[in-house]
């Protein structure tokens, strides 16, 4: 897109900027605050003044508003709920249209596109002019707080807390150029434009659109990598060894994904025949294979597959989504023993739990993450992760890479979305000691004061960061603006030390709980009361009201001091007081997780039949009864979720892991053993009879057992990732194979070998049932075993 004689000033303005921002190796950021027209106005004149290579518009459609024409030719127009797909694209300019009247500030939107700005380019934001001259202004809020808003309340009655903190940032930022209303130029940097360059003068004659790496130093040997610490992180995971794990962090834009495609690549060309990479979705690792294929450009591409052949062998890299990872090891062609190098892109977008699986199946793994990202958030997968790590693979190796890629140290755009979207918000060291000797003080917060408390509202939020596997910058948001949302923090001293996110829901009125229940309408929110109503079947569940606890997060060196149990308490008795029925949770299926809230007196009342995008588990919805009425309710859905889940477990959850299954198993009362039972277990381990016909006897002295066993003796064997806990009995070490083969009809849990052995290991398992039940003395007068 050439430049335009009728803007020549404007032209000779940024002509000079973009010189400096290349020398640089940074990307501008302009801020134009104005009424929509003369803004969008703006916009054209500032394309129409350059010269782009890759322009890109997100907002909506202008031909739709009163105020504009269709954009000029040559720039792509992309709504901002497609952003996300941009990632690993590149532009040069990039328009932000938060103004527009059916546009608004989308925080992922934000947060994915600015990451797709080259050195040298530009992002132009556009905002309402009261955002720049706040005095007396009405702040209402945009277009996408509808996404915000659910029932009773419209988008219009919203708070603007959020959007008035993203005025105050960027009023109060140094780093961009600001484009009043009232002047015919934007005013430059003094922070970017003034003061002298110290880095490398960089030939301005190259084109960073046409050739991106090019404005990248010659530091490293290595002709594939461009920075020294991307050269140590292929180095390491080119020659990673079994049993140490390389775990790779870094911010945005310094060439992660690159270094696992080079990496890749040379494990092939080294020997291997077979490399997966794991991550949330295809998109996350579209930079892993565009790089083997230009490593290896004798090879095909075919969707999620990469084939070569290197040295007259096939070989080949293949993407699998979170849930494939363990069942393709049962393909015929892998060795379980000695399977594929894994690498994990994107690993905090993964539940720990997950991973820390993975680490136990795969004697080559390695795990990169974003550190401060939409992504997912890395500074709460490395403190989940770490611990794993030291016990299981203490010879784990933790490589950072530091040095930007696409864009130079300080570089302004990167600056100033960090401090937008708070998304390097950090927690603050915590002496244990100290946190164990002062009192704890709940606070409930008043979120107009917290959005002018930056200090606070970083802490809180990096709670949440490093607690959560995905926390996007559009939670800072719902935090802050989200209707019917309270805070309870807990504090010691005058330091944060947890926080507990509840979300008001239910109280619908006959008629719309009716049409609900009936699936006739779905009202935006209201997660547990319109899933238990319209997937459950409970009417009633619309009716009631709840208070859902949607995060809690504790300071990990305030951890295991009832700090969390203490703010769940403070909630519930508040829910009492305000006459809620009930205290919910929804999560995804995690032991650890489903052992913590039954501890705190909650019982399961759903499962989800399908895996959530975010967390690759089903939805486990939880709740606890605050008053007696209310108490009958639960009682009849935790009735029907033990009743059902045998049926699920054959079906649609057949899939799902054994030790989050065993964590549902143990809810439920206590199977009572006939004598016919336990003759018929007799015979069948001395030899008699089949498998299929003995698994219902099976299943049921199997749960007499395990629902027999004390929560703690439960929650400390389903955290026992590698099954290596000295335990007493054969039993306690069957639970693995125990609950697929009898629950899930996964009879290769049995052995992995053939049906004579498969059938044996099932009849070892009857006879340690047997036995467990003969020695125990029941006293509530179970009938004991036979002889």
């Amino acid at each position: 897109m050439s430049a335009s004689n009728a803007h020549p000033r404007l032209g000779d303005w940024l002509a000079g900027r973009r010189e400096e921002l290349r020398r640089r190796r940074w990307r501008g950021v302009l801020w134009i605050a104005d009424d929509a027209p003369q803004a969008v106005s703006k916009a054209r004149a500032w394309i129409a003044a350059g010269r782009w290579h890759s322009p890109l518009w997100i907002g909506p459609e202008l031909a739709l508003s009163s105020q504009a024409s269709p954009l000029p030719e040559g720039i792509t127009r992309l709504s901002a709920s497609r952003a996300r797909g941009q990632l690993g694209s590149e532009h040069d300019l990039v328009i932000f249209d938060a103004l527009s009247p059916e546009a608004g500030f989308d925080p992922d939107a934000f947060g994915a596109i600015s990451g797709t700005v080259l050195a040298g380019g530009w992002l132009v934001l556009l905002t309402p002019r009261h955002w720049q001259q706040p005095t007396g202004a009405d702040w209402l809020p945009d277009a996408d707080y509808r996404r915000l808003a659910h029932w009773p309340h419209d988008a219009e009655t919203l708070s603007t807390y959020y959007l008035q903190r993203l005025a105050g940032g960027l009023r109060d930022s140094a780093d961009l150029a600001v484009w009043p209303s009232d002047t015919a130029l934007p005013l430059s940097s003094s922070a970017i434009f003034s003061v002298p360059s110290s880095d490398p003068v960089i030939d301005s004659s190259i084109e960073p659109a046409l050739d991106p790496d090019s404005h990248i130093e010659d530091r490293v040997n290595d002709s594939d990598c461009l920075t020294r610490d991307q050269a140590e992180a292929v180095s390491r995971l080119t020659r990673m060894r079994r049993r140490r794990p390389v775990v790779l962090v870094a911010d945005r834009g310094r060439g992660k994904s690159a270094a696992l495609g080079i990496a890749a690549a040379r494990r092939l060309m080294r020997g291997e025949r077979r490399l997966w990479i794991a991550a949330s979705s295809s998109v996350a690792v579209e930079a892993v294979f565009e790089r083997l294929q230009r490593l290896l450009p004798g090879g095909r591409r075919d969707a999620g597959r990469f084939e070569v052949r290197v040295d007259g062998r096939e070989c080949r890299v293949e993407w699998l989504a979170p849930e494939q990872v363990v069942p393709a090891l049962a393909a015929r062609d892998i060795d379980a023993q000695s399977p594929p190098t894994l690498f994990v892109d994107e690993a905090a977008a993964i539940p720990a739990a997950r991973l820390v699986d993975w680490l136990g199946r795969f004697p080559r793994i390695a795990f990169a993450t974003t550190v401060h990202g939409y992504e997912g958030t890395g500074r709460g997968f490395e403190i989940r992760l770490r611990e794993a790590l030291d016990r299981l693979t203490p010879e784990w190796r933790r490589l950072p890479l530091d040095t930007p890629i696409r864009w130079a140290a300080g570089d302004p755009l990167e600056a100033l979305t960090r401090d937008l979207l708070c998304l390097d918000a950090e927690i603050v060291a915590v002496d244990p000691a100290v946190a164990r000797s002062m009192p704890v003080a709940h606070v409930w917060l008043d979120r107009a004061a917290l959005a002018r408390d930056d200090d606070l509202l970083r802490s809180i939020f990096g709670l949440l960061v490093q607690a959560h596997y995905r926390t996007s910058p559009s939670d800072l948001r719902h935090l802050l603006d989200g209707p019917d949302v309270h805070l309870l923090a807990a504090f010691v001293g005058d330091m944060a030390v947890g926080i507990c996110v509840v979300q008001q829901e239910g109280g619908f009125d006959a008629a719309l709980a009716e049409a609900i229940h009936r699936g006739q309408r779905r009202p935006r929110g209201h997660l547990l009361a319109q899933s238990l109503a319209t997937h459950g079947g409970y009417r009633e569940a619309a009716l009631a009201s709840w208070w859902r606890i949607m995060r809690i997060a504790v300071h990990p060196q305030a951890r295991r001091e009832g700090i969390g149990s203490a703010m769940i308490g403070r909630v519930a008795a508040t829910a009492r007081e305000r006459a809620v029925d009930h205290l919910g949770v929804s999560y995804g299926a995690e032991p650890s997780l489903t052992g913590f809230w039954r501890r705190q007196g909650f019982r399961s009342l759903r499962i989800g039949l399908t895996r959530e995008a975010s967390s690759g588990e089903p939805a486990q919805m939880m709740a606890l009864a605050l008053a007696d009425d209310s108490a009958r309710l639960l009682d009849r859905m935790h009735d029907d979720f033990v009743r059902h889940l045998p049926d699920l477990l054959a079906g649609e959850l057949r899939e799902i892991e054994p030790l989050v299954v065993a964590a549902w198993l143990h809810e439920g009362p206590v199977p009572v053993l006939s004598v016919d039972l336990h003759e018929r277990l007799d015979w069948f381990a001395a030899g008699g009879g089949e498998l299929a016909p003995i698994r219902p006897w099976l299943r049921e002295a199997w749960l007499g057992w395990w629902r027999r066993q004390p929560l703690a003796t439960v929650e400390r064997l389903l955290a026992d990732e590698e099954g290596k806990v000295v335990v007493p009995d054969a039993l306690t070490r069957s639970v693995r194979v125990a609950v697929p083969a009898l629950f899930q009809y996964r009879d290769e849990a049995l052995s992995l070998q053939g049906r004579r052995e498969r059938l044996a290991s099932a009849r070892g398992l009857a006879a340690a049932l047997l036995a467990w039940h003969h020695d125990r003395r029941d006293p509530e007068g179970t009938a004991p075993a036979p002889g």
